[in-house]
């Protein structure tokens, strides 16, 4: 309840939070059921799986059987006695099987290690695709992650169900005001205008980009760019200029690095390995001769200074030599990075290298980024192959045709205007394509947004309010309302009333035992009487258990069970709107807007559950009752006698315990006093009373 409300925010690297993560959204979760041994038995089939078995759509990212495939799965899982021999693959009983085999196979197919993610002390860390980073507590949903931990062989941490949900996207839409900054934002104008409600300001640099961008190259083959790479490294080493290279993922930095070991250049590696030594690396790859070799973990937000980092020199000076003065330390090593600047300067700046483009060009555009900050100079340049992720997937048929019309020989290189362009239009083309994945997901969570806000504003009101008898007694009228009219319908003679139904579920849901059947044949008793004397009955009932447990512990009672339920039951409304949004796709083949049906479905979901909790609250409320002396006295027995055989054999030389009541009697709660929660036990014990005579309240 400390939270503030949502006035200002203001968002550095806006475009990396309200954009690349939009997709993302944040979770509240808890532990679910443990089923590592299934993941991992499954785990054992996928690898004798042929390419005839599956398809795999890379751009969708979606891994799916074939017809041969699923009677291969069927016919293994049969022999390990996974699936019942009279029982088939998609009968409504292997559901869970189903999901298992197919999250096992995205797992082998389309997640791949040391680039979407990277085994580390035994757990398997996601690697983000946009910064190159560990994202350290972050996993997979639905099962997925535990098939990946299935197929690394490490620990499977057991599944967990979501309990809250809410997208970046709505999170940010909740404050009144918003801003942000960062360099690369115009590209995506469109999407802060319409989805964020935000303009796009470009604000010159403060002094003019002496960087010179150079043309893509583009090669036939992955082999051919790297050894072009590797040609281009030396020659700008051979000056001393440093160079930082850029990769999209961490097993192509350490494929670079292995080629440059190989032949003899000196360089450092950053990537999510190394990621201890960030600052250290980064500090050193704008020094003169310094080759640095890195995933996106160079791009957004890393400064890198020619000549090096003053402030990290004088630091190593003086914890090298603590006695040394810092003043002329610095004056020292300011000097001798000015002549090392001018050095590296006049050596042409950072030349960044990178080896393959991103689907988004602000990733890019962050890379070109990292030189000729601040006026300096600098240069860039672009190292593709048409077997790159982003020309085999995205990469128009009309470049390939182009290229092999002019006869690129071996090794060799198209550099040319008109190639930039293509590959910028295919750029665009994924950049709209998932501008519009943003735009329908947040379409479908616009429909949760709006429960979202109806049940946590009720939570908060719930958990201000001290006294909540008048919203329980609400919800008790409203069930009794509910029954009246399905047992007792309105428009309708006694005789054709279902009184012995209306009986039977008074006793169940609200834990009454009346005269129900009697009433009904009384002269001139309708639905409102009867609706009146239940009414007084459970007013009556709820009085007599809040004289039995004494006013406050019953407010008490009301909260706690009130939240438990609101919680469990959003918790189930979330895997139900989550399991129909997966299907509600198919409503298309019907000719009907899978979006609106998506509305109308959830909105009658909500409907749904707001009337099982109210039915809940009841029945769970008028089962307590005060646990009698003679039963409080049975629990205590039972605890010692559990509590018996882990006391130790020796006798215990510590005094014993002297109750802090005079005449404590531990079979007797009268005599205990009014100890709170987390007040000590008066048996003394020395433990809180809610862990020791506590327990029994």
């Amino acid at each position: 309840m400390s939270e503030r409300d949502h006035f200002y925010a203001i968002v550095d690297e806006v475009d990396s939070i309200l954009i690349d993560e939009a997709r993302t959204p944040l979770i509240i979760s808890g532990p679910s059921q443990d089923r590592s041994d299934l993941y991992v038995s499954i785990d054992r089939v996928i690898p004798e799986l042929q390419t005839e078995h599956f398809t795999l759509d890379e751009k969708q990212r979606t891994a799916t059987y074939t017809e041969e495939g699923n009677e291969f799965i069927e016919q293994r899982l049969h022999g390990l006695g996974l699936l019942p021999a009279d029982q088939t693959l998609y009968d409504p009983e292997s559901t869970t099987l189903v999901h298992h085999v197919t999250q096992a196979l995205r797992a082998h197919k389309l997640f791949l290690r040391d680039k979407d993610y990277m085994v580390r002390d035994g757990e398997v860390m996601l690697v983000d695709e946009f910064t190159g980073r560990m994202m350290k507590g972050r996993r997979l949903s639905d099962g997925l992650h535990q098939a990946i931990e299935a197929k690394e062989g490490v620990a499977i941490q057991a599944e967990n169900v979501t309990l809250a949900s809410v997208t970046f996207q709505n999170y940010f839409r909740l404050y009144d005001k918003l801003a942000g900054m960062t360099g690369t934002a115009l590209t995506e104008a469109e999407e802060f205008a319409e989805i964020y409600k935000l303009g796009v300001v470009e604000v010159p640099t403060n002094r003019p980009i002496a960087r010179v961008d150079e043309h893509d190259q583009v090669y036939r083959s992955a082999r051919e760019k790297f050894d072009g790479v590797l040609k281009s490294i030396k020659e700008a080493h051979a000056k001393e200029q440093p160079i930082l290279v850029g990769t999209t993922s961490i097993e192509k930095s350490e494929f670079l690095s292995d080629m440059l070991k190989a032949a003899g250049v000196s360089h450092n590696v950053l990537n999510a390995r190394q990621h201890e030594q960030e600052a250290q690396i980064v500090a050193d790859a704008g020094k003169l001769g310094a080759v640095t070799i890195a995933t996106n973990m160079a791009g957004r937000g890393t400064d890198i200074q020619l000549g090096g980092n003053v402030e990290l020199k004088v630091m190593e000076a003086l914890d090298a030599d603590p006695t040394a003065n810092p003043d002329n330390v610095r004056e020292r090593i300011e000097a001798e990075h000015a002549v090392e600047k001018a050095k590296v300067i006049a050596a042409g700046g950072l030349f960044v290298l990178a080896t393959e483009r991103h689907e988004s060009r602000r990733i890019d555009n962050q890379l070109r980024g990292r030189s000729g900050r601040q006026g300096d100079p600098g240069r860039s340049s672009f190292f593709l192959s048409l077997e790159d992720d982003l020309m085999r997937i995205f990469g128009s048929e009309r470049l390939e045709s182009v290229l092999s019309k002019l006869g690129m020989k071996e090794g060799e290189a198209i550099v040319h205007p008109w190639v930039n362009k293509s590959l910028e239009k295919a750029q665009a083309k994924v950049e709209g394509r998932n501008f519009d994945i943003r735009k329908q997901l947040l379409k479908y969570d616009d429909v949760m947004n709006d429960q979202r806000k109806v049940i946590f504003g009720q939570r908060r009101e719930i958990m201000a309010a001290a006294d909540l008898s008048d919203v329980v007694q609400d919800m008790r009228h409203q069930v009794i309302d509910d029954l009246i009219d399905d047992y007792l319908p309105p428009k309708t003679y006694a005789d054709q009333w279902n009184t012995e139904g209306l009986y039977a579920v008074c006793l169940s849901q609200l834990s009454l035992d009346v005269p129900v059947m009697e009433w009904a044949q009384e002269e001139g008793v309708d639905q409102d009487a009867i609706r009146e004397r239940l009414y007084k009955a459970s007013d009556d009932k709820a009085a007599a258990q809040a004289e039995a447990f004494g006013a406050d512990t019953m407010r008490s009672i009301e909260k706690q069970l009130l939240l438990q339920t609101i919680d469990t039951k959003w918790q189930e409304h979330l895997l139900t709107l989550e399991h129909l949004r997966s299907v509600v796709g198919f409503r298309g083949y019907a000719q009907k807007d899978p979006l609106n049906e998506y509305k109308t479905e959830g909105f009658q979901l909500f409907e749904t559950m707001l009337n099982a909790l109210r039915v809940d609250v009841t029945q769970r409320l008028g089962q307590i009752r005060p646990m009698t002396a003679e039963e409080q006295a049975a629990i205590m027995q039972q605890m010692q006698q559990e509590q018996a055989p882990l006391a130790p054999s020796e006798p215990i030389t510590s005094p014993a315990a002297v109750p802090l009541i005079a005449g404590f009697d531990a079979a007797n709660p009268a005599t205990w006093g009014d100890p709170a929660r987390n007040d000590p036990c008066p048996c003394g014990s020395g433990e809180k009373f809610k862990h020791c005579h506590g327990k029994l309240v």
